[in-house]
Protein backbone atom coordinates (compact mmCIF):
# COMPACT_ATOMS: atom_id res chain seq x y z
CA UNK A 1 0.00 0.00 0.00
CA UNK A 2 2.65 2.33 0.72
CA UNK A 3 4.91 1.79 -2.44
CA UNK A 4 0.75 2.41 -4.25
CA UNK A 5 0.95 5.62 -2.39
CA UNK A 6 4.57 6.49 -3.26
CA UNK A 7 4.19 5.33 -6.52
CA UNK A 8 0.71 7.88 -6.69
CA UNK A 9 1.23 10.76 -8.71
CA UNK A 10 -1.44 12.59 -8.59
CA UNK A 11 -0.72 14.70 -5.33
CA UNK A 12 2.35 15.60 -6.98
CA UNK A 13 0.79 16.34 -10.34
CA UNK A 14 -1.84 19.12 -9.07
CA UNK A 15 1.53 21.15 -7.78
CA UNK A 16 2.88 21.29 -11.12
CA UNK A 17 -0.29 22.06 -12.79
CA UNK A 18 -1.42 24.73 -10.39
CA UNK A 19 2.34 26.11 -10.90
CA UNK A 20 1.34 25.83 -14.60
CA UNK A 21 -1.59 27.94 -14.86
CA UNK A 22 -0.05 30.29 -12.50
CA UNK A 23 2.50 30.75 -14.81
CA UNK A 24 0.28 31.47 -17.67
CA UNK A 25 -1.90 34.05 -15.53
CA UNK A 26 0.58 36.10 -15.03
CA UNK A 27 2.32 36.69 -17.78
CA UNK A 28 -1.20 37.43 -19.17
CA UNK A 29 -1.80 39.75 -16.25
CA UNK A 30 1.87 41.31 -16.84
CA UNK A 31 0.97 41.53 -20.51
CA UNK A 32 -2.74 43.31 -19.34
CA UNK A 33 -0.93 45.42 -16.79
CA UNK A 34 1.37 46.56 -19.20
CA UNK A 35 -1.56 47.34 -21.57
CA UNK A 36 -3.25 49.20 -18.83
CA UNK A 37 -0.35 51.50 -18.48
CA UNK A 38 0.78 52.96 -21.88
CA UNK A 39 -1.43 51.90 -24.85
CA UNK A 40 -4.22 51.38 -22.19
CA UNK A 41 -3.88 55.41 -21.09
CA UNK A 42 -3.03 56.70 -24.47
CA UNK A 43 -6.28 55.26 -25.67
CA UNK A 44 -8.30 56.64 -22.70
CA UNK A 45 -6.95 60.12 -23.44
CA UNK A 46 -7.66 59.62 -26.87
CA UNK A 47 -11.21 58.22 -26.23
CA UNK A 48 -11.82 61.30 -23.76
CA UNK A 49 -10.32 63.34 -25.95
CA UNK A 50 -12.59 62.24 -28.66
CA UNK A 51 -15.38 62.09 -26.31
CA UNK A 52 -14.62 65.90 -25.71
CA UNK A 53 -14.40 66.59 -29.21
CA UNK A 54 -17.48 65.00 -30.51
CA UNK A 55 -19.35 66.65 -27.46
CA UNK A 56 -17.32 69.99 -28.68
CA UNK A 57 -18.81 69.56 -31.92
CA UNK A 58 -22.39 68.24 -30.66
CA UNK A 59 -23.10 71.58 -28.78
CA UNK A 60 -21.33 73.83 -31.91
CA UNK A 61 -23.89 72.48 -34.53
CA UNK A 62 -26.50 72.76 -31.28
CA UNK A 63 -25.65 76.08 -30.55
CA UNK A 64 -25.72 77.06 -34.57
CA UNK A 65 -29.42 75.44 -34.75
CA UNK A 66 -30.52 76.65 -32.04
CA UNK A 67 -29.08 80.35 -32.76
CA UNK A 68 -32.46 82.17 -33.00
CA UNK A 69 -34.17 80.67 -30.01
CA UNK A 70 -34.33 83.48 -27.24
CA UNK A 71 -31.87 83.25 -24.41
CA UNK A 72 -34.45 84.09 -21.55
CA UNK A 73 -37.79 84.25 -21.05
CA UNK A 74 -38.46 88.61 -21.29
CA UNK A 75 -41.41 89.29 -23.21
CA UNK A 76 -40.91 93.17 -22.64
CA UNK A 77 -41.27 95.58 -25.08
CA UNK A 78 -38.17 96.73 -25.69
CA UNK A 79 -36.46 99.82 -27.54
CA UNK A 80 -35.42 97.66 -30.75
CA UNK A 81 -38.48 95.91 -32.16
CA UNK A 82 -37.96 93.23 -35.24
CA UNK A 83 -41.04 92.84 -37.70
CA UNK A 84 -41.69 90.73 -40.56
CA UNK A 85 -44.84 90.18 -42.37
CA UNK A 86 -46.06 87.51 -44.86
CA UNK A 87 -48.36 88.24 -47.47
CA UNK A 88 -51.04 86.67 -49.60
CA UNK A 89 -52.61 87.00 -52.90
CA UNK A 90 -55.46 89.91 -53.34
CA UNK A 91 -57.47 90.36 -56.58
CA UNK A 92 -56.08 88.78 -59.38
CA UNK A 93 -53.55 87.05 -57.38
CA UNK A 94 -50.68 89.52 -58.19
CA UNK A 95 -51.55 91.97 -55.57
CA UNK A 96 -49.91 91.48 -51.98
CA UNK A 97 -52.17 91.62 -48.74
CA UNK A 98 -51.44 91.32 -45.26
CA UNK A 99 -51.88 87.61 -43.99
CA UNK A 100 -49.30 87.66 -41.04
CA UNK A 101 -47.59 89.84 -38.74
CA UNK A 102 -44.58 88.74 -36.20
CA UNK A 103 -42.86 91.19 -34.01
CA UNK A 104 -40.31 90.39 -31.54
CA UNK A 105 -38.02 92.11 -28.63
CA UNK A 106 -34.29 92.52 -28.85
CA UNK A 107 -34.11 89.31 -27.18
CA UNK A 108 -35.91 87.29 -30.11
CA UNK A 109 -39.26 86.66 -27.76
CA UNK A 110 -42.43 87.02 -29.66
CA UNK A 111 -44.44 90.02 -28.18
CA UNK A 112 -47.26 90.57 -31.47
CA UNK A 113 -48.36 87.67 -33.72
CA UNK A 114 -51.37 87.71 -35.64
CA UNK A 115 -52.49 86.42 -38.70
CA UNK A 116 -54.80 88.67 -40.44
CA UNK A 117 -57.80 88.81 -42.59
CA UNK A 118 -57.63 90.93 -45.79
CA UNK A 119 -59.74 93.60 -46.71
CA UNK A 120 -60.15 92.29 -50.30
CA UNK A 121 -60.72 88.20 -51.21
CA UNK A 122 -58.30 85.74 -50.92
CA UNK A 123 -57.36 84.46 -54.49
CA UNK A 124 -53.74 82.69 -53.24
CA UNK A 125 -52.39 82.09 -49.94
CA UNK A 126 -49.34 81.36 -51.49
CA UNK A 127 -48.93 78.95 -48.81
CA UNK A 128 -45.01 77.09 -50.14
CA UNK A 129 -44.06 80.63 -49.51
CA UNK A 130 -46.31 82.55 -46.68
CA UNK A 131 -46.98 79.36 -44.73
CA UNK A 132 -50.14 80.32 -44.70
CA UNK A 133 -53.72 78.02 -45.16
CA UNK A 134 -57.13 78.67 -45.49
CA UNK A 135 -57.85 77.46 -41.85
CA UNK A 136 -55.21 80.40 -40.38
CA UNK A 137 -57.29 83.05 -41.81
CA UNK A 138 -61.18 82.16 -40.53
CA UNK A 139 -60.33 82.80 -37.12
CA UNK A 140 -57.99 85.61 -37.91
CA UNK A 141 -58.20 89.64 -36.89
CA UNK A 142 -59.01 91.69 -39.24
CA UNK A 143 -56.47 94.51 -40.55
CA UNK A 144 -57.68 97.61 -38.57
CA UNK A 145 -57.39 95.91 -35.81
CA UNK A 146 -54.04 94.67 -36.48
CA UNK A 147 -53.06 97.55 -37.88
CA UNK A 148 -54.00 99.59 -34.54
CA UNK A 149 -52.08 97.49 -32.27
CA UNK A 150 -48.92 96.92 -34.83
CA UNK A 151 -48.45 100.71 -34.73
CA UNK A 152 -48.92 101.06 -30.93
CA UNK A 153 -46.05 98.61 -30.19
CA UNK A 154 -43.47 100.27 -32.70
CA UNK A 155 -44.07 103.69 -31.96
CA UNK A 156 -40.65 105.27 -31.11
CA UNK A 157 -39.22 102.52 -31.33
CA UNK A 158 -35.85 101.30 -33.29
CA UNK A 159 -37.71 99.00 -36.00
CA UNK A 160 -35.22 96.28 -36.99
CA UNK A 161 -36.34 94.14 -40.41
CA UNK A 162 -35.61 93.06 -43.92
CA UNK A 163 -37.01 94.69 -46.99
CA UNK A 164 -39.10 96.90 -44.20
CA UNK A 165 -40.89 99.24 -47.09
CA UNK A 166 -42.46 96.27 -48.17
CA UNK A 167 -43.94 95.50 -44.91
CA UNK A 168 -44.87 99.00 -44.05
CA UNK A 169 -47.02 98.93 -47.12
CA UNK A 170 -48.63 95.96 -46.31
CA UNK A 171 -49.60 97.93 -42.90
CA UNK A 172 -50.45 100.89 -44.61
CA UNK A 173 -47.85 102.64 -41.96
CA UNK A 174 -45.05 105.15 -42.36
CA UNK A 175 -42.16 104.96 -39.64
CA UNK A 176 -39.37 107.70 -39.11
CA UNK A 177 -36.50 106.60 -41.12
CA UNK A 178 -33.95 107.75 -38.51
CA UNK A 179 -35.76 104.94 -36.52
CA UNK A 180 -35.66 102.30 -39.37
CA UNK A 181 -32.85 99.75 -39.32
CA UNK A 182 -33.27 97.89 -42.76
CA UNK A 183 -30.59 94.64 -42.56
CA UNK A 184 -31.15 95.21 -47.28
CA UNK A 185 -30.22 98.43 -46.58
CA UNK A 186 -27.07 98.48 -44.58
CA UNK A 187 -24.03 98.81 -46.93
CA UNK A 188 -22.51 96.36 -44.60
CA UNK A 189 -24.68 93.63 -45.60
CA UNK A 190 -24.80 94.70 -49.39
CA UNK A 191 -22.52 93.05 -51.80
CA UNK A 192 -21.01 95.15 -54.77
CA UNK A 193 -23.81 97.31 -53.65
CA UNK A 194 -26.43 95.25 -54.30
CA UNK A 195 -28.94 93.96 -51.69
CA UNK A 196 -29.06 90.41 -50.45
CA UNK A 197 -31.85 87.87 -49.46
CA UNK A 198 -32.30 87.35 -45.92
CA UNK A 199 -31.48 83.69 -45.87
CA UNK A 200 -28.28 84.54 -47.51
CA UNK A 201 -27.11 86.86 -44.81
CA UNK A 202 -28.68 84.92 -42.32
CA UNK A 203 -26.25 81.67 -43.65
CA UNK A 204 -23.11 83.71 -44.13
CA UNK A 205 -22.80 85.91 -40.86
CA UNK A 206 -25.10 83.84 -38.45
CA UNK A 207 -24.53 80.46 -39.68
CA UNK A 208 -28.54 79.45 -40.32
CA UNK A 209 -30.39 77.66 -42.71
CA UNK A 210 -33.77 79.61 -42.98
CA UNK A 211 -36.70 80.22 -45.50
CA UNK A 212 -36.19 76.36 -46.82
CA UNK A 213 -39.66 76.30 -48.15
CA UNK A 214 -42.43 77.88 -46.27
CA UNK A 215 -41.13 81.17 -44.54
CA UNK A 216 -41.38 81.56 -40.61
CA UNK A 217 -41.98 85.40 -39.88
CA UNK A 218 -40.69 84.83 -36.21
CA UNK A 219 -37.51 82.97 -37.46
CA UNK A 220 -36.72 85.97 -40.05
CA UNK A 221 -37.86 88.47 -37.50
CA UNK A 222 -35.03 86.98 -35.08
CA UNK A 223 -33.03 86.70 -37.79
CA UNK A 224 -32.86 90.49 -38.74
CA UNK A 225 -32.60 91.55 -35.16
CA UNK A 226 -29.47 89.09 -34.68
CA UNK A 227 -28.07 90.45 -37.50
CA UNK A 228 -28.87 94.19 -36.32
CA UNK A 229 -27.31 93.45 -33.16
CA UNK A 230 -24.19 91.76 -34.73
CA UNK A 231 -23.20 95.13 -35.87
CA UNK A 232 -25.25 97.30 -33.87
CA UNK A 233 -22.56 99.56 -32.78
CA UNK A 234 -21.33 100.50 -36.17
CA UNK A 235 -24.68 101.14 -37.74
CA UNK A 236 -25.42 103.29 -34.71
CA UNK A 237 -22.57 105.05 -35.23
CA UNK A 238 -23.03 105.62 -38.97
CA UNK A 239 -26.55 106.63 -38.05
CA UNK A 240 -25.68 109.70 -35.81
CA UNK A 241 -23.13 110.90 -38.34
CA UNK A 242 -25.41 111.00 -41.08
CA UNK A 243 -27.78 112.88 -38.59
CA UNK A 244 -24.96 115.23 -37.73
CA UNK A 245 -24.57 116.13 -41.33
CA UNK A 246 -28.01 116.57 -42.31
CA UNK A 247 -28.49 119.14 -39.03
CA UNK A 248 -25.25 120.47 -40.41
CA UNK A 249 -26.70 121.41 -43.56
CA UNK A 250 -29.75 122.33 -42.45
CA UNK A 251 -28.45 125.06 -40.25
CA UNK A 252 -26.38 127.10 -43.01
CA UNK A 253 -27.42 129.78 -43.79
CA UNK A 254 -28.15 130.93 -47.39
CA UNK A 255 -26.26 133.60 -48.78
CA UNK A 256 -28.26 136.53 -49.11
CA UNK A 257 -28.80 138.09 -52.35
CA UNK A 258 -27.61 141.55 -53.20
CA UNK A 259 -30.45 145.06 -53.12
CA UNK A 260 -29.90 145.68 -56.74
CA UNK A 261 -30.82 141.83 -57.69
CA UNK A 262 -27.55 141.32 -58.92
CA UNK A 263 -25.84 138.89 -57.44
CA UNK A 264 -24.90 138.01 -54.06
CA UNK A 265 -23.32 140.11 -50.88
Amino acid sequence: MTSQLKKNPKPKLLNPNWAILQQKLKPHGSNHSKASTVPKSEASSKTLLGKRKERSDVESNHSQKNILIPVNDDFSLTDEVAMDCEMVGVGQGNKSALGRVTLVNKWGNVIYDEFVRPIERVVDFRTQISGIRPCDLKKAKDFPTVQKRVAELIKGKILVGHALRNDLKALLLSHPKNDVRDTSEYQFFQKEGCKRALRHLAAEFLGVQIQNGEHCPVEDARSAMLLYQKKRKEWEKSVKAEQKLKLKQKKRKPRKKSKDGGGFE
